[in-house]
């Protein structure tokens, strides 16, 4: 007897050719990660892809491998705005710095009661009688061991741009924002330091500090501050402020590392492929005191 039913419920009809279906049995699909990265150097050599889109695919299957603790500033570098500080104390830093996000503490620096947004404190030129803490939006903490894929879906699903990491104890060990996780895929994301050439890449900030763009002559430098510039190893020398500060690191330099050089504090503020696109220049007597 037939199925009564089986006109009602016919199965899927499978719409592949049959070349289609041959190709698929003798080429299967990548059943690993390596084979999928070997289907996107094929899908470039084919000129399906362009190299920066097969880096970009690269980065995004990378993503899961990428921990927190990976790419976060550490928490002797992170710049951090004390909760009863006045705005009058708070500005210089805030300017100089160029951040749009600041952690906030209360005591000690481990204490993190919030983060401030440096727009809000527009808000207190309206009412005077608000302090910061009204202004703080709540911290986000992660482990360091947390995927960077996670944390991205985190940042989307809850609107926040900063992470605090803590470590295995609880302590915070640095912090990450969400450009930090998006430039694990795209690479360096140009900011609010990457100026036009013709606004010239010696500024002067209010504070009397400089910002400094990284491929400035030493010499040229030298001569606005009027200050001698010169590597500790008096057999070489450098072209550029980035050079320089790379070879007396000795490594490649990384956001909010420091240098003192030349009676100079040199702080990066942002790099690109190894490279320091920008750097805070202050004299080294009178550079903010570590908190």
């Amino acid at each position: 007897m037939s199925d009564p039913h089986s006109a009602r419920w016919p199965d899927r009809e499978d719409k592949r050719t049959f070349l289609q279906k041959l190709v698929e049995f003798i080429h299967p699909g990548p059943d690993s990660r390596a084979e999928l990265l070997e289907v996107l150097t094929e899908a470039e050599s084919n000129a399906l892809i362009d190299a920066e889109v097969r880096l970009m695919l690269e980065r995004v299957i990378g993503l899961t491998d990428v921990r927190a603790g990976d790419v976060m500033v550490p928490a002797p570098r992170m710049d951090m705005l004390p909760v009863d500080a006045t705005l009058d104390a708070l500005l210089p830093t805030i300017i100089g710095v160029g951040h749009s996000r600041f952690p906030v503490y209360q005591g000690e620096r481990e204490n993190i009661v919030g983060v401030l947004i440096a727009k809000d404190l527009l808000k207190l030129q309206h009412n005077p009688q608000l302090q910061m803490r009204d202004l703080l939006r709540p911290a986000m903490f992660v482990p360091e061991t947390k995927g960077l894929n996670d944390l991205l879906r985190e940042f989307r699903g809850n609107r926040n741009h900063m992470a605090i990491v803590i470590d295995e104890f609880g302590r915070v060990a640095g912090l990450l924002t969400i450009e930090d996780v998006l430039e694990q895929i795209v690479g360096e994301i140009e900011d609010e330091f990457d100026l036009p050439e013709d606004q010239g890449d010696i500024l002067g900030l209010p504070d009397k500090t400089y910002r400094v763009s990284g491929d400035t002559p030493v010499d040229r430098l030298a001569q606005a501050l009027g200050l001698p510039l010169c590597s500790s190893d008096a057999h070489l020398s450098f072209e550029t402020i980035s050079g320089l500060i790379a070879h007396e690191m000795g490594h490649a330099p990384r956001r909010g590392e420091q240098i003192q050089l030349c009676g100079l504090q040199f702080s990066v503020l942002h790099t690109r492929g190894g490279a320091v696109r920008w750097l805070k220049v202050a004299l080294a007597n009178t550079s903010p005191t570590p908190r």
